[in-house]
């Protein structure tokens, strides 16, 4: 398959999961009810978040959570997908990771330029052990894209320190 096929293929791809889990979040859930899918380990809770990562900056001023929560991500994205096309010596997995990046980064400032406001449901809290906030799908596509980033880097390390 051609690379730049490839390539927007997956960031559509994680921009297309997102954005139908929240049509579905906000056409068949109930604004703020909890519902519990595995007991109250795992929920979904739809809220709405003017924020950016677990609602921070959703007190800014208007101008400055513009710049920050629209511009500035708009700017990396598109710096982001710059790099990934025109860097052909990524490998897979890192090419792979920064699709999924930038897909759900472009899924989220979507959400933010048509809504004002970003759509989170997803609620994990394992007994305190560990507790996240309430997060989306290209929450989940940024995230993993940044694991395996660390992990590929962390693997070409090992790799260089077995070659010397």
């Amino acid at each position: 398959m051609n690379r730049n096929l490839f390539i927007t293929l997956l960031i559509i791809f994680n921009i297309a999961i997102d954005q139908i889990s929240k049509v579905v979040v906000r056409n068949t859930l109930v604004f703020r009810e909890e519902i519990d899918v595995i007991g109250d380990y795992f929920q979904l809770i739809w809220v709405e978040n003017k924020g950016a990562f677990l609602g921070m900056g959703s007190d800014m001023n208007p101008t400055l959570r513009l710049i920050f929560l629209l511009v500035l991500p708009t700017i990396v994205l598109g710096y982001v997908i710059y790099y990934i096309v025109k860097t052909k010596e990524l490998d897979r997995l890192s090419l792979i990771a920064f699709c999924c990046i930038a897909g759900g980064g472009i899924a989220n400032v979507f959400d933010r330029i048509v809504f004002g406001q970003v759509t989170d449901f997803f609620f994990i809290n394992l007994g305190g052990v560990f507790k996240t906030g309430i997060f989306n799908i290209a929450d989940i596509s940024v995230t993993t894209g940044m694991v395996m980033l660390l992990f590929g880097g962390i693997l070409n390390r090992k790799k260089v320190k077995d070659i010397a």
